[in-house]
């Protein structure tokens, strides 16, 4: 087992008893380049990017750019199943142009940090789960070098909240890894965001006991099987 999406993981909790047996065994199976090549993250890919890109280039711009793009596909490709994926990446586009992405920043001049495909995995229960979130930051404030992150995400019909928190619980525990001994992690900027509807989780609600901890005892149910 090469690794564990948290995607994964959030299918995991939604199974019944019976079908977890089912779930775990295939998991056990699939290799990382498999894994890639089934994710939600590739059918996603052109609104993801290109809200990636508006969040660390403070430019919406390049939402109404990608829904030209788009639309161009759409016009020229023959395939209906091509042309649907397409136009559900510009529904989100679309929804996502009235999105404040300025308050998931800190009002400070950020530095975004390269991250090493190495880094990516963290053991936690002795299970390598990955951690891949969209960005890494660093920042200046209250006399302090701070360190943060954001992961946006989608799926069909969306997250809900708690497990929007897992995907917010796993870039802290990341930065706590990688980054800890030089910077002061900010919980209130380790955020993920559910592009389909718009929610976000940030880890501070973790730390204030709004969203619960779900990693280790989802992972110790998996173990079990």
């Amino acid at each position: 087992m090469n690794k564990i999406t948290i995607k994964k993981l959030i299918e995991f909790r939604g199974k019944n008893d019976r079908t977890k047996i089912t779930f775990v065994h295939n998991l056990k199976k699939e290799n990382s380049k498999s894994e890639n090549s089934t994710s939600g993250g590739d059918y996603w890919i052109s609104c993801l990017s290109t809200i990636r890109n508006a969040f660390k280039y403070d430019n919406s711009d390049l939402l109404d750019e990608k829904i030209s793009v788009l639309n161009d596909k759409i016009r020229v490709s023959e395939i209906k199943k091509i042309k649907d994926q397409f136009q559900k990446n510009i529904d989100i586009l679309n929804s996502f142009k009235d999105y404040d992405l300025l308050h998931l920043k800190p009002y400070a001049d950020l530095t975004f940090l390269k991250q090493s495909k190495p880094q990516m995995i963290l053991k936690i229960k002795e299970l390598p789960i990955e951690a891949k979130p969209c960005h890494i930051f660093t920042f200046s404030k209250d006399g302090k070098n701070q360190i943060g992150g954001i992961w946006f995400i989608a799926q069909l019909k969306g997250f809900k909240k708690n497990e929007l928190g897992m995907f917010a619980d796993i870039i802290y525990r990341y930065l706590k890894k990688h980054y800890s001994k030089d910077y002061h992690i900010n919980p209130f900027f380790c955020t993920a965001v559910d592009i389909f509807n718009g929610q976000e989780v940030n880890y501070s609600e973790i730390l204030e006991g709004k969203i619960p901890v779900l990693i280790d005892s989802t992972l110790i149910d998996l173990k079990k099987l």
